[in-house]
């Protein structure tokens, strides 16, 4: 698959949701004086919610653009996994190999840096590497200021094209969120926001069965499948096999974004 230049979604506006900001408080500010706080309130309650629910919504394009899915129609999936280099990543490279499905890890820049082996064999067995933050602040990422931020994605960028030879293209928040200052940092290291379009809770749940139920259930054509490895539950390695036989079952190939 070649790789149009939709798919690469570097934020060309990072500033641009402060016009959201700015006309819709002005527009909230002029309602209440026509016609009081019983619309007004309202209104107001409505466009700062507007701004909020964005940064937990995985797929919301306010604050950047994103990739959730490939413009395909045949079955082929991307298959992506989080959170490494972990104690999984040899084993989920073995299950990969034999399945000869293709995935892109996005890694911790700091795990990373500490297992420049286990980058190194990622890499030598055909798999992609993205940005998923130099220190994966969990609870925090969402309220991250303009510099630490730039910093969380800066500093993954530097040590992963360091420890893999190559820059990556693919930047991952954590946990999906996204406020108003990831857009710049994206933008300055050429990075395209990717989200995904199956998933099935792995990192938190230990049950394989319900699992893929809920990868299967979003499993369509140019599906981007999100996985974990190194989940506290010890189980990330036998998720990953069983939906790479999942996808067999349906199908479906792997692909990358870059093939």
């Amino acid at each position: 698959m070649s790789e149009p230049a939709t798919l690469h979604r570097v934020p060309r506006h990072p500033h641009r949701w402060l016009a959201w900001l700015l006309l819709s408080q002005l527009a909230v500010a002029l309602l209440w004086r026509w016609l009081g706080w019983h619309w007004g309130l309202p209104a107001m309650l409505a466009s700062h919610a507007a701004l909020v629910l964005p940064v937990f919504l995985p797929r919301a394009r306010l604050y950047a653009p994103v990739l959730a899915r490939l413009p395909l129609d045949e079955r082929a999936a991307w298959l992506t996994i989080d959170d490494g280099p972990s104690d999984d990543t040899a084993a989920i490279l073995d299950a990969l190999d034999r399945h000869q499905a293709r995935a892109t890890f996005f890694l911790v820049g700091a795990r990373a840096q500490a297992r420049p082996d286990l980058v190194a064999a990622i890499r030598a067995r055909g798999h992609g590497i993205g940005n998923h933050s130099q220190t994966h602040p969990q609870g925090r990422f969402w309220a991250l200021g303009p510099r630490a931020m730039a910093a969380q994605v800066g500093q993954a960028q530097q040590a992963l094209a360091a420890v893999a030879g190559t820059p990556p293209r693919w930047f991952r928040s954590v946990v999906g969120h996204t406020n108003p200052f990831v857009a710049a940092p994206l933008r300055a290291h050429g990075l395209t926001r990717v989200a995904w379009s199956a998933r099935g809770y792995d990192a938190v749940d230990a049950d394989p069965v319900r699992v893929l139920q809920r990868i299967q259930r979003g499993l369509r054509p140019g599906a981007i499948v999100l996985l974990h490895e190194g989940a506290p539950h010890g189980r990330s390695v036998e998720m990953i096999e069983a939906t790479l036989c999942l996808l067999a079952e349906h199908g479906y190939r792997t692909v990358l974004p870059e093939d």
